[in-house]
């Protein structure tokens, strides 16, 4: 069976504009979010044919809720009919959660030694490992490996892990992914391919 996903990262919040790492706390959208999600949602509906053919399942946070929502409502999808899955959640990163860089830094100096741009997350004491979300999204996959379409709605650092898990990347070449909230990607015949609301490429 050919299978094709549309993996989206929820729009732009207010902790994101602030530098914050979000975990599993929330933060509403933003204007700007609420836009990026509204644009790439346009770019989707002129992707899919008839919408009631394709699952969607989204990360419980609210903020993918609300960005699964808007996708809905551009595309003509019930509401009602969307899944729910608590393995699309974000990378936990503990005591981390609404913690700038910086204030990180001065509190788990130590935590945070011999770690780079890209794999810091998993160092927080109380965290999620690598490991565990590769793991929790692999089972993911698994589930939904008879659903021929499916548009799922998650999280940066998630979106990240899943793209590296569905191509066997390693976990420092998944780490360096793109997150941008004006792209989303579609994972078909083990390729993944981006899609920018910032270019027309689609």
């Amino acid at each position: 069976m050919n299978q094709t996903i549309y993996l989206f990262r929820h729009g732009e919040t207010q902790y994101n504009t602030q530098g914050r790492y979000q975990g599993e706390l929330d933060s509403t959208l933003t204007e700007d979010g609420i836009n990026q999600v509204k644009m790439n949602a346009r770019i989707l509906k002129s992707l899919i044919k008839d919408p009631n053919e394709w699952e969607i399942i989204s990360s419980p946070l609210g903020r993918a809720v609300e960005s699964t929502k808007i996708i809905c409502e551009t595309i003509g999808y019930e509401f009602s009919k969307v899944k729910i899955d608590i393995r699309l959640s974000e990378v936990a990163v503990g005591s981390w959660a609404g913690l700038t860089l910086e204030q990180i830094e001065v509190g788990w100096k130590n935590n945070m030694e011999n770690t780079n741009l890209y794999n810091w997350y998993f160092n927080s004491p109380d965290g999620e490992s690598y490991d565990t979300v590769v793991k929790r999204l692999s089972s993911w996959f698994k589930d939904i490996e008879n659903l021929p379409n499916v548009i799922v709605v998650s999280h940066g650092l998630t979106g990240r892990v899943l793209r590296g898990v569905y191509s066997n990347l390693s976990k420092e070449e998944a780490l360096k992914l793109e997150v941008s909230q004006r792209t989303f990607f579609k994972l078909s015949e083990q390729n993944v391919h981006k899609i920018s609301s910032d270019f027309d490429d689609f």
